[in-house]
C-alpha cells in the first residue's frame, strides 16, 4: 500500500490517499476540502476510488467529502457515531470559521472500535481515540506499520480539547493506552503538519512522553 498526502484547506490538513498496490483501488481520508487537487492526484497515479474515511467531524477534515462522494459515487465511511452533532453542524462550521458553504451529508457507515475497513486487499484496523472530538477514531494498517491520526497526534504536539465535547485527558489516555502499544515503529500521518513516529513521540512530545 502507498500513500500520498495531499495539504487542503487554508488550515493545510493532510488528506491522505491510500492505494493498494495490488488491485489500484484508492481510499481518500479526510478530504476536507480542494477536491480538485484530490481528484487531479487520483488520476496522476491512475488509482480507483472506492471509498471515503473519515477521521472525526470537524470542518477542515469533512469540507469536501459531499462533493467528492457525489463527483466519484464514493461511500463514506466513518467516523465514530458520537461525532454526529459535528456531521450535522456543518453548515454551522463553515459560519463560524469563514470557510464556504459545504454541502452536508450523512456516512454511509458509522466505526467502532475493533471495525476493519478494507482499501483493496489491504485491511485497515479501526481505533476509537476520543478525546479532541468524541467521535474520533484512527485508521493502522499493521502490515506496513502506519497510522492515520487525524487529530489526536501531532509532531511535538497533541489535538486541541477546547472544542465542544473535547476533553483533555480522555485524549491522552487515547495516546497513551491505545496508541502507543501499537509499537514505537508505527510511522503516523498527523492531521496537520509533518509525519512521525510513536517512538519519536514517546521521547521527545512534551504532552504524551514515556519517561
Amino acid at each position: 500500500m502507498r500513500y500520498t498526502i495531499i495539504p487542503v484547506t487554508p488550515y493545510q490538513q493532510n488528506c491522505t490517499l491510500l492505494v493498494c498496490e495490488k488491485s489500484n483501488k484508492a481510499a481518500v481520508i479526510d478530504p476536507g476540502g480542494d477536491v480538485d487537487l484530490v481528484l487531479a492526484e487520483v488520476d496522476a497515479q491512475g488509482a480507483e476510488l472506492e471509498a471515503i474515511l473519515l477521521t472525526h467531524g470537524h470542518l477542515d477534515h469533512i469540507g469536501g467529502v459531499a462533493e467528492l462522494a457525489k463527483h466519484s459515487n464514493l461511500p463514506i465511511i466513518g467516523p465514530h457515531r458520537d461525532d454526529d452533532f459535528w456531521i450535522r453542524n456543518l453548515a454551522e462550521q463553515c459560519r463560524t470559521f469563514g470557510f464556504p458553504p459545504c454541502d452536508g451529508f450523512v456516512p454511509d457507515r458509522w466505526l467502532e472500535d475493533g471495525d476493519r475497513v478494507r482499501v483493496g486487499e489491504e485491511a485497515l484496523q479501526v481505533i476509537h481515540c476520543p478525546g479532541h472530538t468524541p467521535g474520533h477514531v484512527v485508521f493502522f494498517n499493521a502490515e506496513q506499520r502506519l497510522a492515520i491520526v487525524g487529530d489526536v497526534l501531532f509532531n511535538g504536539s497533541i489535538g486541541r480539547t477546547d472544542f465542544p465535547k473535547g476533553d483533555y485527558q480522555t485524549l491522552i489516555d487515547s495516546i497513551q493506552l491505545k496508541l502507543w502499544p501499537l509499537g514505537g515503529d508505527v510511522a503516523f500521518i498527523p492531521g496537520h503538519g509533518p509525519m512521525s513516529t510513536f517512538a519519536e513521540e514517546m521521547a521527545s512530545n512534551p504532552f504524551v512522553r514515556v519517561r
